[in-house]
């Protein structure tokens, strides 16, 4: 059987093929984002799967499992934005953005991996609708982090929010896949 953490580097893997074949067509043009236009990205994404989970139909043809890689790579895209020093080059190399995404990625394994061994498997347990939910909740206390100038008072930051935005919607994807009981 297979275990979580090779479930989330499967599902991973699909999105990162996708990620650096968009970074071929396209090059690094995503480096242009500021923080907020990242963050107003993922929330349209995520209120787009919402609005389709609520209504029980879609008038577009991309897929909920798109919109659930996309938030997963803009998350990664996040954060490497947010790691890159300032004076970094708007272009960067496919190999290096390769390097720096598998770092990420290796990053929320550590998290995954702690936190799933503290709450026990339960993203098994719960509705994808919550997990949409969640993200939800996740980007809207990002929107008020930076409307706040990225200062908290007691709260974890940025990119706590954003790694648990990567897992929940790997998770989505994992509980999405062929062979796997999934509820709504």
């Amino acid at each position: 059987m297979k275990t979580t953490t090779d479930e989330f580097r499967e599902v991973v893997s699909q999105c990162r093929q996708l990620f650096l074949k968009k970074t071929k067509d396209y090059g690094t043009a995503w480096r242009i984002l500021r923080p907020e236009s990242i963050t107003d990205q993922l929330y349209i994404k995520a209120l787009r799967i919402r609005s389709i989970e609520e209504k029980g139909q879609q008038q577009v043809s991309d897929s909920i499992e798109s919109e659930y890689v996309g938030l997963l790579n803009y998350s990664v895209l996040a954060l490497i934005q947010l790691n890159l020093p300032p004076e970094a080059p708007l272009e960067l190399r496919p190999a290096q953005v390769s390097a720096l995404y598998d770092h990420q990625i290796e990053e929320n394994i550590r998290l995954l991996q702690a936190k799933n061994h503290d709450y026990d498997e339960a993203w098994r347990l719960m509705r994808i609708s919550s997990m949409t939910d969640l993200i939800l909740q996740k980007l809207l206390r990002i929107k008020q982090i930076e409307d706040n100038a990225g200062k908290t008072l007691v709260s974890e930051g940025l990119e706590a929010n954003y790694r648990d935005i990567i897992n929940y919607a790997a998770f989505a994807l994992i509980r999405m896949s062929p062979g796997h009981h999934t509820t709504t």
